[in-house]
């Protein structure tokens, strides 16, 4: 399968010594909705910088459509549309302005830029916002509008840099919506996020990040199957250690009050644990299935949660 981005043995120091990657490998196909997962100061933004031109990098390779990031930078620029994390207007031009100005800048024939900004301003809900400036929206319609000017050239690829950060619930699923129609239409995509729900709802793949480097990679799902940790939750009334010697065999974890149960098929296993708990002289105030999320996977494979 042809791919999209491939990175061998990314690095990047900073000035004072910072090593924000120690080395990573990612492939990417054509056609992928890609996540790259982790906490801030993982080094997301930096490998974006780097795949987008913005930041050198200290050694390794990024290929881009099979160009080259650094000898070949024109052609490989070209293949990407960026939604930077930090929004980046000039905020004395209309947004009008702003989308012609961008498609200059990749050599987009002046003729063909009204009809297609028309177009993206329609799908983004900006139509009645074209000859308005950037500081005259909401940051809502910003976030949106960041995301519109960035498909102006129509990119094989789309980077997008913690796209959904700080917006409503309402645009956040508005934006997931038109996403994962683009992907379905065959457009790359490149997400950076930090929620899990996103990576969980959006990707095809993701790689977990941290502190650098490349913890692991593959589907939400895989993963997950990987790291199995369904099981019961029980708010207990009474000896809740009687209840965990009750429970003799079972992976458990007791806190005040609670009893964790690590079963792989909790919904068949239920009657059981109750029937032993109660049997024990503790009463079930309370009792909830957990499903292992990508948040439980990342906590085994990194020792943090992902807000941390």
């Amino acid at each position: 399968m042809a791919l999209a981005v491939e990175i061998r043995d990314l690095r990047k120091r900073y000035r004072g010594g910072v090593e924000a990657l120690l080395g990573i490998n990612l492939e990417v196909p054509e056609g992928e909705f890609f996540g790259l997962l982790g906490p801030n100061g993982a080094g997301k933004t930096t490998t974006i910088g780097i795949t987008t031109g913005l930041v050198r990098p200290t050694s390794g390779t990024v290929q881009v459509m099979g160009h080259d990031v650094v000898t070949d930078f024109r052609a490989a620029r070209r293949c990407i549309g960026l939604a930077a994390q930090e929004l980046n207007f000039d905020w004395f031009f209309s947004l009008e302005d702003l989308m012609r100005f961008q498609a200059g800048y990749y050599g987009v024939p002046p003729a063909s830029v009204k009809e297609r900004a028309l177009q993206l301003f329609e799908e983004f809900g900006l139509m009645d916002k074209r000859a308005v400036k950037p500081r005259e929206l909401s940051g809502g319609m910003k976030r949106r509008f960041q995301i519109a000017r960035s498909l102006i050239h129509d990119p094989d690829i789309l980077i997008l840099d913690e796209p959904t950060a700080g917006v409503d619930v309402e645009l956040r699923h508005m934006l997931w919506d038109y996403l994962a129609r683009l992907n379905r239409e065959g457009k790359t995509i490149i997400l950076t996020t930090h929620y899990i729900e996103e990576a969980e709802l959006l990707c095809d793949r993701v790689a977990i990040i941290d502190g650098g480097q490349i913890i692991t990679t593959g589907s939400p799902a895989a993963l997950v199957a990987g790291q199995n940790r369904d099981g019961l939750v029980l708010e207990l009334a009474g000896d809740g250690a009687a209840a965990a010697a009750a429970l003799d065999g079972y992976e458990l974890t007791r806190e005040e009050g609670r009893l964790t149960v690590t079963v792989s098929r909790p919904e068949l296993q239920i009657a059981e644990i109750v029937n032993r708990v109660t049997a024990a002289g503790a009463t079930v105030q309370d009792l909830t299935i957990h499903r292992t999320t990508l948040e439980d996977v990342f906590m085994s494979l990194t020792g943090h949660s992902i807000d941390a």
